[in-house]
């Protein structure tokens, strides 16, 4: 078993392995004195290896959510080393076979779907950050919503941008970690930098045409060198650690410097816009006028106080939405009322695109869906600025879907799959 165990850390030596015996995740060796001191656990010992201790620590399954956002909330990786058959199929092939194991998944922090390690009301963004020949770009991408974006960014405005975005990970080109690292300071980003081939361009451009399925980047529109080697980069760490099963990610959009305000991370602490001099949330101003009532308009404001608009057309028209609705206080009433009813849509479309959802996510689809058309009913008929229109109209056209998901499921289902029950 222990030749297995190496054969496999030795494939992930940055990351800690932990791997499926029975009920529980074990961790050996370094990984066993690091996750135990992390995790403030136990540090046993099992067996000996060339006459040494084997140095030991485990955790449950069943609570390994609480300890893997311990361990990605300190930075660290987690290769999550799953049994792939039966012990009683090992048994089969002899007495002394051992069960196949494998990694399923690298679970790092800016590569997290799963409600218990994620804040609904703050993105989780990964990053990667690209220079080619002196001009750089910052793409960075929250695989639980699908947002994806990218932007120009010489290193000037690197601190900046990600104050504003606050990124758990950020990927960089090997070489490059130390001054990222002075950069990002202790609060900062996790790093993790990747061989030179992760941020080639014309590998880049090929994995945005796979992913896509399109003939050229260009369908996006157009981008640099250095933002298809930042969006390429990307693409290649999902694929690695979501092990091919790729996100379902919107298409790529592209921002540039004109169109937000570029809020230094000393001003930005100063202004305490959504953490206080304190650190926490209470007494940052977005704790002071955030009414929002679904996560994702939550995670909406977020973004708009982090990044204010410079676009007087984009804030007029915000203007006029808020306008229609402050004077319309019925109408204001019955939209929170119904959003209130809105689940994290986003967040369980990103879990059913990495197989990692159940029941209960398709069950959040099929009530936001009763619930935006319920909006665009309540939008119908009223004198609606541009923005109120838009939005009435895209909320329709999802009848066949909501009614398929209806009538497939029960009204509660069960959270997990293999619970059973959840088919109507």
């Amino acid at each position: 078993m222990m030749a297995q165990y190496h054969e496999i850390k030795r494939d992930h030596p940055d990351a800690l392995l932990f791997y499926r015996m029975g009920d529980f995740y074990e961790m050996f060796f370094d990984d066993a004195a690091v996750a135990s001191a992390a995790l403030d656990i136990a540090l046993t010992r099992r067996g000996l290896h060339e006459g040494e201790d084997i140095p030991m620590c485990g955790v449950p399954v069943h609570a390994a959510d609480g300890y893997l956002q311990t361990l990605t909330r300190k930075g660290f990786r987690v290769a999550i080393c799953e049994q792939l058959e039966d012990p009683a199929e090992a048994r089969k092939r002899g007495a002394k076979s051992v069960v196949k194991r494998g990694v399923v998944r690298l679970v790092t922090p800016g590569t997290l779907t799963e409600d218990s390690l994620l804040d609904a009301r703050r993105h989780n963004y990964l990053a990667a950050w690209s220079v080619i020949r002196g001009e750089g770009a910052l793409a960075w991408a929250d695989i639980s919503t699908g947002e994806i974006a990218v932007a120009p960014c010489p290193m000037v405005a690197l601190g900046p941008l990600l104050a504003r975005l606050a990124p758990r990970e950020l990927l960089c080109v090997q070489g490059s970690e130390a001054a990222l690292r002075g950069l990002a300071g202790e609060t900062g980003p996790a790093l993790c930098a990747l061989g030179g081939a992760s941020f080639d361009s014309t590998a880049g451009a090929g994995r945005l045409c796979a992913l896509y399925k399109v003939a050229t980047p260009e369908a996006f529109g157009s981008f640099t060198r250095p933002e298809i080697s930042a969006l390429g980069a990307l693409i290649d760490y999902l694929d690695i650690t979501q092990k091919g099963n790729l996100p379902l990610l919107r298409p790529p959009v592209r921002e540039t410097a004109q169109g937000a305000m570029l809020i230094d991370a000393a001003t930005r602490r100063n202004l305490e816009i959504a953490q206080a001099l304190s650190g926490g949330r209470e007494g940052s101003l977005i704790a002071a006028i955030d009414r929002t009532v679904t996560a994702a308009g939550a995670r909406l404001l977020d973004r708009r106080l982090a990044a204010p608009s410079r676009d007087l057309a984009e804030i007029r028209d915000r203007h006029d939405a808020v306008e229609a609705l402050v004077e319309n206080a019925a109408l204001r009433d019955d939209l929170r009322a119904a959003l209130r009813r809105v689940p994290d849509m986003d967040r369980a479309m990103g879990r059913l695109a990495l197989d990692r959802g159940g029941p209960r996510d398709l069950a959040a689809l099929r009530d936001g869906l009763a619930q935006a058309a319920q909006i665009a009913r309540q939008l119908q008929g009223s004198d609606l600025p541009r923005r109120l229109a838009e939005a009435a109209h895209d909320l329709q056209g999802h009848e066949t879907l909501q009614g398929l998901l209806d009538r497939a499921l029960v009204a509660e289902p069960p959270l997990l799959s293999r619970d059973g029950g959840f088919v109507a």
